[in-house]
């Protein structure tokens, strides 16, 4: 069978008047394709299978199977048509997936991705494209490495370099972005250190930062102005309201001058204003005196993922701001307020500005379906006539001896038909949803009705509507934040069964409905089967002789069996895939300092642990006349402990489920700000943020937390690593820098699912 088409190729050239062997050889060949494709289809199973792989997202083995069968038949137009669509297909979507990845920042995934297509086709253009863009970005990464470090080693100026190299290149790539944003806040930094008038108005100098004691009882608010200024070389202005004769007690011993003035200005209802980095203005702490004096600014908000309206409704609430303006055209809000508002609101605004998350949803829904109807028997007439051959209407009685008993032709009827079936429909779409947003996919046809009605004088109008039939499926998803997806699913088939006459020729339909409603929560890649819409149909038809056709094994002989059983199940297979999860910002945002219920975002006036209050800050009568002394006191020998060097002590979960999270703990024990990279291996782990790449960048306050959040790779399953952290330094209030001791470990290890 398998020479057959080749054969018949030859014998049909055999019969053309063609003196020449090769004319006859070109036209059995041409003839022999032919026959093969349209008749025999020689490359069918090669065909199919490489669209059945296809269909499964296996394109590269979909390519390897018809580069086989096209080596086997290298003549065959069929397999060169689909050879070279499927090698189109195929380098499109590996394209696709490497430019996705560099552009997430994971170049070793993306080089991986540009070796596959090399190796179908490295002179595609699309790979030539791809390998230059992928070594612009290995170019980048390492200029914005060397930009960081340089940053982190207070060379503001080659860090800028670098990175406008990369930004003439790729303007928009948000490591590039991240990294300009640090260097502006250094450059402001700097700008405020060298001009203080430039400066927030409520910035505190290192002059701020000595420590004293103070003793004071029912002394005037006026002495232990001047006794401080006179220990801490610091100027006061006052306010023409301010009543300096007020008489205080206080007694504190080592705090900071900042503290001390923020509880002597709270007790006597007091304010501050920064002039310069050595003096302050104080004024009567009342609304009067605070619009009169407070310095307000103004900060602008570009929102990328928060809906502006809710972002103003949560400032106003919270931050009780002034003046707040939205522009819902570039999702823009601009506040004015104090400086401490702003801050506050910064805080508020980045702890909702965040990216939604998204899920990819594979669903496949199969209808399986099987159908038999058997009919076995003898079909025997069911009238006989009596009266004249041939004759109609009325006859006469006479003609009674004429009569003739007669049957339709033919008399009998023997049936024996047997029919079986099964079905197996699948609808195999992939939804891409976000969070609580519902999904919805209809797969099916509309069937028309028509509805005639009737006007007065205008005659009948008719009208078309439709009913809707077929696969109809709405899903909305919800992803948690231990990348758990909680899923409410209604699925609904429907098919039509007949149907049904009207009145003055309309028709309608007999529509068959199957549906299920649920909510379930599944893991990220965890399928679901949803099964059991069954329809059972069994029906058995006797027709024949009266009584004797009924019974069991002769009625065949006097009537027809019908044996009909119509089975069919819908199944549902749903897959949640998370794309992107909610990536939660750092500590310092999540939880602070708001202030006070009149006076939000304000400093508080709580001390260091280091500071010794004597006696209550209270203006109880004591001793008339008796004043204390304000002086300046050394560090305490804690202090000087903790400030030889920066004591940061890194924790990790220690042990983590492969495709869970693992989480690393960075708590900073000491007084000065610490900067440096959270390094990890990119094999083994990858950021559950925005981040991309093997480091992430972290700066602590004095006594800041930061929680890191790592995803665990498949590769992981059965291995150890070690978090680590680089480029590490740290910086006195003063200004100064000190060394830093890192305490703890960063050892995990991960485990199988």
């Amino acid at each position: 069978m398998t020479h057959l088409p080749s054969l018949l190729g030859s014998l049909l050239v055999s019969f053309l008047p063609v003196h020449s062997h090769r004319p006859r050889r070109f036209l059995a060949t041409a003839l022999t394709v032919a026959v093969c494709s349209g008749l025999w289809g020689c490359a069918a199973p090669a065909l199919r299978d490489a669209e059945r792989l296809t269909l499964e997202g296996q394109h590269e083995r979909a390519l390897l199977l018809l580069d086989n069968a096209r080596r086997d038949k290298p003549a065959d137009a069929s397999l060169r048509s689909a050879q070279t669509r499927q090698r189109e297909l195929t380098i499109a979507t590996l394209a696709v997936q490497a430019e996705s990845a560099r552009l997430n920042g994971q170049v070793l995934a993306a080089d991986g991705l540009l070796a596959r297509i090399n190796a179908i086709d490295s002179d595609h253009p699309r790979a030539r494209s791809l390998r230059t863009e992928i070594q612009r970005s290995k170019r980048h990464q390492i200029l914005l490495t060397e930009a960081a470090r340089a940053l982190d080693q207070g060379n503001t100026q080659d860090a800028e370099n670098k990175l406008r190299e990369v930004l003439i290149d790729a303007p928009s790539l948000p490591a590039a972005r991240a990294l300009q944003q640090r260097i502006n806040e250094r450059n402001a930094d700097r700008v405020s250190e060298r001009n203080p008038e430039s400066a927030e108005p409520n910035a505190m100098s290192a002059a701020f930062q000595k420590r004293l004691s103070l003793e004071f009882r029912d002394a005037p608010l006026r002495s232990v102005f001047e006794s401080i200024s006179r220990s801490a070389g610091v100027n006061f202005v006052f306010d023409r309201d301010v009543k300096a004769d007020t008489k205080i007690t206080i007694f504190l011993r080592d705090v900071t001058l900042d503290e001390a003035l923020r509880v002597v200005l709270a007790t006597q209802q007091l304010d501050r204003k920064l002039l310069n980095g050595t003096s302050l203005f104080v004024y009567p702490n009342t609304p009067v005196k605070q619009q009169e004096h407070q310095e307000l600014m103004t900060r602008s908000f570009y929102l990328v993922n928060a809906d502006v309206k809710q972002a103003q409704t949560l400032i106003k609430t919270m931050a009780k701001t002034r003046d707040v303006y939205i522009d819902e055209r570039l999702n823009l809000i601009i506040v004015r307020d104090t400086p401490d508002v702003i801050k506050l609101t910064e805080r508020l605004i980045a702890s909702i500005d965040l990216p939604e998350p998204e899920v990819m949803l594979e669903v496949e829904v199969m209808e399986i379906g099987s159908n038999r109807l058997n009919e076995l028997g003898v079909q025997w007439p069911d009238t006989i006539q009596y009266g004249l051959p041939g004759v109609t209407g009325q006859v006469q009685l006479g003609q009674r001896f004429d009569f003739k008993a007669t049957i339709a032709n033919p008399a009998l009827i023997a049936t024996l038909r047997g029919n079986s079936g099964t079905t197996n429909l699948i609808a195999n779409p992939k939804l891409r949803a976000r969070n609580r947003e519902k999904a919805k996919v209809q797969i099916g046809e509309r069937l028309p009705v028509f509805t005639s009605t009737a006007v007065a004088n205008a005659g009948v109008a008719t009208t078309v509507s439709y009913i809707e039939t077929g696969l109809k499926l709405e899903v909305e998803p919800s992803v948690q934040l231990d990348n758990d997806v909680v899923m409410k699913v209604s699925l609904e088939v429907s098919n039509l069964i007949g149907q049904v006459s009207g009145p003055q020729g309309a028709i309608a339909y007999r529509v068959g409905t199957r549906n299920a409603t649920t909510s379930l929560r599944l893991r990220d890649g965890e399928t679901q089967i949803l099964a059991g819409l069954i329809n059972d149909e069994d029906r058995k038809n006797v027709q024949g002789v009266p009584g004797v056709s009924e019974l069991p094994v002769l009625g065949r002989l006097f009537g027809v069996h019908s044996d009909t059983r119509n089975k069919s199940e819908v199944v549902l297979l749903i897959t949640p895939r998370v794309v992107r999860n909610l990536g939660l910002p750092d500590a310092a945002t999540l939880r602070g300092a708001a202030g006070s219920f009149n006076n939000p975002g304000a400093p508080n006036t709580r001390l260091s642990p280091a500071a010794k209050v004597v006696m209550p800050m209270a203006g109880a009568a004591g001793a008339a006349g008796a004043a204390g002394a304000a002086a300046a006191s050394k560090p305490s020998a804690a202090d000087v402990q903790n400030t030889a060097a920066a004591v940061i002590e890194l924790s990790t979960s220690g042990e983590g489920t492969v495709g869970e999270t693992v989480s690393v703990t960075l708590q900073n024990r000491s007084v000065a700000s610490v900067r440096g990279q959270l390094s990890f291996d990119a094999t083994l782990l990858k950021s559950a943020g925005t981040e991309s790449g093997s480091r992430i960048d972290f700066e602590l306050q004095p006594s800041g937390q930061k929680v890191f959040v790592l995803r665990v790779l498949p590769g992981a399953s059965g291995k150890a690593t070690e978090v680590q952290l680089e480029s590490v330094s740290a910086n006195l209030p003063t200004g100064g820098a000190v060394p830093v001791q890192i305490d703890g470990s960063g050892s995990v290890s991960f485990v199988a699912r």
